[in-house]
C-alpha cells in the first residue's frame, strides 16, 4: 500500500478525535471544560492582580479604606487558588483518560490485525507498519490532548490576555502576535524533520530490537551462548543502535539551530514589549496597577507561550511522523470478511494455483492441481525448499493463491470469512508456540468453548504421547509451563507433544501437521502417527513431513517439487515407478539401515 503523507494538523485532529472521545466521552468532556475555566482564570487573576495594586495605591494615597484594599486581596487570593485548583484537575484528567484511550487503542490495533490477511506478515514493509503503529498509538492520544488544550486551554488565555492588553494600550497585543510567529515556524520544520525521522527508523528499529532479543531473550539466550554468539550480535546491535542515534542527531541537529535563530527574534520581541509598557507608565497610559499586573504576567505569558510551541507544538510536530504511521497502519487493506457460515464438510480441490510471497520474484507455489477428498489422509513430502508448508496454507485458507482456486465442497475460499475457515480446522505447525500457562490451558486453548473434564485430556495426550503422570509435571494439568511465573519448563520433545494434543483437542474436520514431529524420535514420531490414523479416520487430514518412513499410513502422498506437484498417488504405486518419490524414499531407506 502507497503510504498517505497528509500531515494536515486539522485532518489529523479529525481522524483521531473519534477514537479518543469514544472510550470515556463524559472524561473527556470534563477535560475540556476545566481547561477552558483554567485557561480563563489566568487572565482573571492578572486583572485581579490590576485591581489589588490599584486599590493598594490609592489607599496609600488616602483615597480608598482599607476593607476595599483587603477584599481586593482576597479576590486575587481567591483567583490564584481557583488557577492552582483547575491546574491540578487539568493535569490529573489527562492521565486517567490516556489509561482509557491507550487500551482502547491496543484493542483496535490487534482488532486491525485480525483482519489483516496473514501473508502481510511475509511482507517485511508492512511488519514495519505493525511496528510504527504500536509506536504511534500513545502519541496520538497526546496529540489530540495537546490540540484540545490549545483549543481549551491557550486560545481562551491568550484572547483574553489579548483583549485586556489592548484595552491598555492597542500596540501591546500586536506584540504577542510578533513573538509567537518565529517560534513556530520553528516548529513547522521540526515536524518536517521528525517526520522524516520516523520513516528511516522503524526499520532500524526493529533490527536493534531483534539483535537486543538474540543476546537476552529467553528464546535465544542459551544457543547465543553456547555458540559464543553473543559479541556478534553485540556488534550487530551497536551498529544498529548507532545508525539510529545517527539518524535522530541530524534531524535534531537541522530543527534545534532553525529554533535557536527564531528564539533570538522572540527574546527580541519580549524586550520590546517591556520597553513599550514601561513607556506608558511614564507617559501616564497606563496605571502603576495596571503596569505592575502586567509586568508580574509578562512572565506567565512569556512561559505559557514558551509551553505551547516548544513543548506542545514540538511534542506535535516531532511525533506526526509516527501519527501518521498510526494511521498508514488502520488504513492497511483487510481481507475482504466474506460469508461467516462455513460451507459443509468435503472434498478441497485445488485448481491451477500459484502463490507468490510479497516481494518474492518467483512463485513459491506454480499451477498445482489435486483434490483432497472427504475424509482421506493426504501426506505431503517433498525437499526443503519444495512449497509444502506454503501449500498446506493455502489449503487452510490462510493465503488466498494468486492465481487459480481453493474450492471447499463447492465454495472459493476466498468467499469465505476467516472465522469460516478455521471453525473446523485444526492445525499443528513445526514453529508451534510455548505458552507461559498451565499444561492443561496449553492443550484447551485451540478450542477455549468446550468444556472438558481429565478423561477427554486424557485421552489426546495420549495420543500425543503426553504423560501428565510424568514427574516433570509436578501438578498435573495445573503444572506451570514456564520457569518465569514459578514452574516448570519442558525439553522440545515435549513442547512438541503438547503443542501436538492441543491441535488434536480442537473438534475438527480437517487437520493439518506441518512437519509436527521434528524434535521427537522417528519411534516415537511412528506412535503418534499411528495414533493420528485413528483419530483421523473419517475425517480429512493433511501430513508434511521430511521422514518418509511415516506417511504409509496416508491414502495418498503428493510429491512437491520446485513449487510444482509432480507425483500424488499411494506409497505402493510411487514406489513402483522412477520418479522424485522414490529417490527421496530410497535415501532416507539406507539412512535408517545404516543408523
Amino acid at each position: 500500500m502507497k503510504e498517505k503523507k497528509n500531515k494536515n494538523l486539522i485532518k489529523v485532529l479529525l481522524r483521531l478525535l473519534p477514537g479518543t472521545m469514544r472510550p470515556a466521552p463524559l472524561l473527556f468532556l470534563a477535560f475540556a471544560v476545566v481547561t477552558v475555566c483554567h485557561g480563563v482564570s489566568w487572565g482573571v487573576e492578572t486583572v485581579m492582580q490590576q485591581r489589588f495594586f490599584d486599590q493598594a495605591a490609592a489607599m496609600a494615597e488616602g483615597r480608598v479604606s482599607l476593607g476595599a484594599a483587603f477584599a481586593a486581596l482576597g479576590f486575587l487570593g481567591l483567583a490564584n487558588v481557583g488557577c492552582q485548583v483547575l491546574n491540578g484537575a487539568g493535569n490529573f484528567l489527562p492521565d486517567v483518560l490516556g489509561s482509557k484511550v491507550l487500551g482502547y487503542q491496543s484493542k483496535e490495533i490487534h482488532e486491525k490485525i485480525a483482519r489483516l490477511s496473514p501473508v502481510v506478515f511475509e511482507d517485511t514493509g508492512k511488519l514495519d507498519d505493525i511496528n510504527k503503529a504500536e509506536a504511534g498509538k500513545e502519541n496520538a492520544f497526546w496529540f489530540v490532548c495537546d490540540f484540545t488544550a490549545l483549543l481549551t486551554f491557550y486560545i481562551p488565555y491568550f484572547l483574553f490576555m489579548g483583549w485586556y492588553l489592548f484595552s491598555l494600550k492597542p500596540i501591546l497585543a500586536v506584540v504577542i502576535v510578533i513573538i509567537f510567529l518565529p517560534t513556530a515556524l520553528a516548529q513547522l520544520i521540526r515536524m518536517k524533520a521528525f517526520s522524516g525521522l520516523e520513516d528511516e527508523s522503524a526499520p532500524v528499529r526493529r533490527e536493534y530490537e531483534h539483535y537486543e532479543a538474540c543476546m537476552v531473550s529467553r528464546e535465544f539466550f542459551r544457543e547465543t551462548r553456547l555458540l559464543g554468539g553473543f559479541s556478534y550480535f553485540k556488534r550487530l546491535y551497536l551498529e544498529a543502535l548507532d545508525l539510529m542515534q545517527r539518524l535522530k542527531y541530524k534531524a535534531s541537529m537541522k530543527s534545534n539551530l532553525f529554533e535557536l535563530s527564531m528564539r533570538i527574534l522572540t527574546v527580541a520581541g519580549y524586550v520590546g514589549i517591556l520597553f513599550l509598557l514601561f513607556d506608558a507608565l511614564m507617559k501616564g497610559e497606563v496605571s502603576v496597577g495596571a503596569f505592575a499586573a502586567v509586568f508580574n504576567s509578562l512572565g506567565m505569558l512569556y512561559s505559557i507561550m514558551e509551553e505551547i510551541i516548544c513543548r506542545h507544538i514540538s511534542n506535535m510536530a516531532q511525533n506526526m511522523g509516527s501519527i501518521q504511521n498510526y494511521l498508514n497502519f488502520l488504513d492497511l487493506d483487510e481481507r475482504e470478511c466474506g460469508q461467516d457460515e462455513a460451507p459443509g464438510w468435503g472434498d478441497i480441490a485445488l485448481t491451477d494455483v500459484s502463490f507468490s510471497y510479497p516481494g518474492a520474484e518467483a512463485d513459491a507455489i506454480r499451477e498445482v492441481s489435486f483434490t483432497l477428498k472427504k475424509g482421506e489422509t493426504l501426506a505431503v513430502v517433498g525437499e526443503n525448499g519444495s512449497g509444502k508448508s506454503t501449500l498446506v496454507r493455502l489449503i487452510a485458507g490462510l493465503y488466498d493463491p494468486k492465481s487459480g482456486s481453493v474450492m471447499r465442497n463447492g465454495t472459493d475460499t476466498r468467499t469465505l470469512s476467516m472465522r469460516a475457515l478455521t471453525a473446523r480446522t485444526s492445525a499443528v505447525f513445526q514453529k508451534f508456540q510455548r505458552y507461559q500457562m498451565t499444561l492443561g490451558e496449553n492443550i484447551i486453548i485451540s478450542d477455549r468453548l468446550r468444556h472438558c473434564g481429565d478423561e477427554e485430556l486424557d485421552q489426546v495426550c495420549g495420543m500425543a504421547g503426553v504423560d501428565k503422570e510424568d514427574e516433570v509435571f509436578l501438578c498435573g494439568y495445573d503444572t506451570m509451563l514456564s520457569r518465569e511465573f514459578d514452574g516448570v519448563d519442558l525439553s522440545g520433545g515435549q513442547w512438541q507433544r503438547t503443542a501436538i494434543a492441543r491441535g488434536f483437542f480442537r473438534d475438527h474436520d480437517l487437520i493439518i501437521l506441518d512437519e509436527p514431529t521434528a524434535a521427537i524420535d522417528p519411534y516415537e514420531e511412528t506412535r503418534i502417527y499411528n495414533r493420528f490414523a485413528e483419530i483421523a479416520r473419517n475425517k480429512s487430514a493433511v501430513i508434511v513431513t521430511h521422514r518418509l518412513g511415516s506417511v504409509k499410513l496416508a491414502d495418498r502422498i503428493l510429491v512437491m517439487s520446485k513449487g510444482r506437484a509432480v507425483q500424488i498417488g499411494t506409497h505402493e504405486e510411487l514406489i513402483a515407478r522412477e520418479g522424485e518419490y522414490k529417490r527421496l524414499y530410497e535415501a532416507q531407506e539406507q539412512w535408517y539401515q545404516e543408523g
